[in-house]
């Protein structure tokens, strides 16, 4: 069969990362995945993770045959649990970033890197849909072969890779896979534009071609994200966890600011996708307001963006809000320091134990959700205001842009 070797893709993709996760769902692609990664890294490489949804009766069935052959190739396998049934409106697509983001939770601290096992006929069937969409550049560029997002590596080494010779893969090593009958139900999308390709394919259109045309819009949405890292490389500075935005961001050219507030939101909020591009215009044109989980508000001659105190999760042990890691005594948790903290703090200062909060410069409001350490209620240490009680907070730095998702109209 034509194109290029599986298991050289994997490899060259996994090239000098440490341990690699391969999120795993019994699928044909992904079982493939798993597989070609333990010959190509060796099983103490590899870690997989698989998802049950909770929305067909079969999934745990499923997770179970994952966790047996992870046994038999000795890989470390952990399934994680999500109650698709609680789900509203679009429960694929709440599936899928339920998905996303338990995997990703999942990898933080325990993997370099997390292999996705999407094919070139996955790749076509995306802009296929994009474009039934309207979508732009972005969406046209279809999925990135590696990215950030969420503060974990994604890799999808296998982009190049038709989905048959996956299978052939595995039928040649005698490994059986499960089809989700999703996949053959034409009330989704996927289903229909699997479909159409296959008619297509008498006009000249094929999966190939439809591949081809995202690594040319890829190409140009390189040359945009250029623009917008220039940009922030000017505009942008990050102190104590909030992003300081310069007077010269309205100066910006539209696609350009649009793309990187698109990208600064997604590093605060640890957003998969963007937001709509019609939303983040309405805030640049306003200047001030909450999208995603953040803050914009005027501050000094330009802007402050900054974490909203009532999108935050609960504390954490260890890593906390997707983007921070405390290095300090055992115990703590970390957790936004809210009014409570904040009001812990004031009566600290006054006391003389510490310098106030006020004169970090911050607004009470960005301060509230920035993290603190926690034991038993009480905040014990808050290194970004003048009490580090041997605690250290690092927040993970603003990555090179790069979007892998079309800025939605």
């Amino acid at each position: 069969m034509s194109g290029p070797a599986p298991l050289a893709c994997l490899r060259a993709a996994c090239d000098g990362i440490g341990r690699i996760g391969v999120a795993v769902s019994g699928g044909g692609d992904s079982v493939a995945a798993l597989v070609l990664a333990v010959e190509a890294l060796g099983p103490g490489r590899v870690a997989a993770v698989t998802v049950d949804h909770g929305l067909r009766a079969e999934a745990a069935a499923e997770a179970a045959g994952v966790a047996a052959l992870c046994a038999r190739l000795g890989v470390a396998h952990d399934v994680l649990h999500w109650d698709g049934r609680a789900a509203r409106g679009n429960r694929v697509g709440a599936a899928r970033r339920a998905r996303l983001g338990l995997v990703g939770g999942w990898a933080l601290g325990r993997v370099q890197a997390v292999v996705l096992g999407h094919t070139l006929d996955d790749q076509a069937e995306t802009v296929l849909m994009r474009l039934v969409r309207g979508s732009g550049v972005d969406g046209l560029a279809g999925m990135a072969a590696r990215r950030q997002a969420g503060g974990v590596l994604w890799l999808r080494p296998l982009l190049g890779v038709r989905r048959a010779a996956l299978r052939a893969e595995l039928v040649a090593r005698r490994i059986g896979w499960v089809e989700d009958p999703t996949n053959a139900d034409p009330a989704y999308l996927r289903t229909r534009a699997r479909a159409a390709l296959g008619a297509l394919e008498g006009l000249g259109i094929g999966a190939e071609g439809l591949a081809g045309t995202a690594a040319r819009m890829a190409r140009a949405r390189a040359a945009l994200d250029a623009q917008a890292q220039a940009a922030m490389a000017a505009h942008v500075r990050e102190e104590r966890g909030v992003l300081h935005l310069a007077p010269g961001l309205r100066d910006l050219p539209g696609e350009t600011a649009e793309r990187l507030l698109a990208h600064l939101l997604m590093h605060l909020a640890g957003l998969w996708h963007p937001p709509r591009r019609a939303e983040m215009q309405r805030l640049l044109a306003a200047g001030q307001g909450t999208l995603a989980g953040c803050v914009l508000a005027p501050g000094g001659q330009g802007w402050l963006l900054w974490r909203e105190a009532r999108a935050v999760p609960a504390p954490a042990a260890g890593h906390w809000d997707g983007r921070w890691t405390a290095q300090g005594p055992a115990g703590p948790r970390i957790g936004a320091l809210g009014e409570a903290g904040l009001q812990q703090l004031s009566r600290q200062a006054a006391a003389g134990l510490h310098e106030h909060w006020r004169d970090t410069g911050l607004p009470r409001a960005a301060l509230a959700g920035l993290p603190g350490l926690w034991q038993e209620g009480r905040l014990v240490a808050s290194p970004l205001t003048f009490w580090p009680q041997e605690w250290q907070l690092c927040a993970r730095p603003l990555a090179a842009i790069g979007l892998d998702a079309e800025l939605s109209h």
